[in-house]
């Protein structure tokens, strides 16, 4: 049986009120929500997989591919707008050549744009995984992607 086989045997007897906590517990376990999940998912709930899919979409919480082993937060916030964070991304998705919402190819990096980190006061920021980079500027771009590449 594969992870979502077993997870999805918990819930023989639910219905669609189900759906988001199924939903939370596969990407909680997979890291993401894999199309053959989503698939799965209607089949035990007896629900279409385009409704699925339009709730998954609607929450901004929901992945639909993998993290990459380094995941990029890009602050938008108010602060981060103002002192550059749009230039930060920018050359960002030119120096790994993905958009924001995809990984690489190899699997080391995604990008993630978020509303506000919360640290206003070292804009802009970028978070890689758990570690904050502040005050980033096109430079300290470069030498933070090039130290996380080096660091595989």
């Amino acid at each position: 049986m594969t992870t979502d086989d077993e997870l999805l045997a918990g819930f023989t007897d639910a219905e669609e009120d189900s759906l988001i906590p199924i939903l939370q517990e596969i990407q909680g376990r997979n890291g993401y929500l894999s199309a053959e999940a989503i698939v799965k998912v209607g089949r035990c709930l007896k629900v279409p997989t385009s409704r699925i899919y339009g709730v998954a979409t609607f929450y901004n919480q929901f992945r639909f591919e993998p993290r990459g082993k380094y995941h990029i937060q890009v602050c938008r916030g108010t602060a981060c707008h103002v002192l550059g964070s749009a230039t930060v991304l920018e050359n960002l998705e030119k120096e790994l050549k993905i958009k924001a919402g995809q990984t690489t190819r190899d699997g080391l990096f995604s990008i993630e744009v978020v509303a506000c980190i919360g640290a206003c006061g070292l804009a802009p920021v970028i978070c890689v995984n758990t570690t904050f980079h502040a005050k980033v500027t096109l430079d300290s771009l470069k030498i933070i992607i090039d130290e996380y590449r080096d660091a595989t």
